[in-house]
């Protein structure tokens, strides 16, 4: 129901409205005059002075808008670069020129220890050890002892006895490749 109205009322409209063009086409017509004529002129002058104002405020917003880019841009823009100022790097000397000094490690400690062999042996064993027991160890007498510097390989070298006292002299020490194939393994 609701629909039918509404259709209804659209076609009263739309017979009003061609009620008035008729009207409007028979005035001429008759002769009154040309008073409709003067108002259709008047209307599109109207019209053409509406168009020519909305043309001039979309040119003036088109100006403004370019004006504000060109702003944004100009802020966008970096400052002019600088060279910087870099300081030489000087480094401290030590007897001969050319090599660098090596005075901040010398007091760094480090743990050094000499191994002459192995042996493995079960808690009983090791608790029957008395004084003057003997230890079998896993190297013949001769061979070279291993010498360790902070518990890796650096050196092999031979047992002496100095001024009543043990001491090892080096005979090999480890080239940099055999290191690195250690801590590999």
């Amino acid at each position: 129901m609701p629909e039918e109205l509404q259709q209804d009322e659209i076609d009263a409209l739309l017979n009003q409205g061609e009620e008035k063009e008729e009207k409007k086409e028979e005035a001429p017509q008759e002769g009154q005059g040309d008073a409709p004529q003067e108002d259709a002129d008047n209307a599109e002058a109207d019209l053409l002075a509406q168009w020519e104002e909305a043309l001039k405020e979309a040119k003036e917003a088109e100006q403004k808008q370019a004006a504000g880019q060109e702003k944004k841009e100009k802020k966008k823009e970096a400052p002019p670069a600088k060279s910087p100022q870099l300081e030489e790097f000087k480094s401290k000397r030590g007897g001969d020129e050319g090599h660098p000094s090596l005075d901040f490690i010398l007091d760094i400690p480090l743990e050094i220890s000499v191994e002459i062999g192995r042996s493995k042996m079960i808690i009983n064993d090791l608790l029957k050890l008395s004084q003057g027991s003997i230890i079998e160890l896993n190297k013949l007498a001769g061979e070279p002892a291993e010498i360790y510097v902070n518990q890796r390989l650096m050196a092999r070298g031979e047992v002496v006895v100095v001024n009543d006292r043990f001491a090892v002299r080096l005979t090999e020490i480890i080239s940099p490749q055999e290191r690195i194939r250690q801590l590999g393994s």
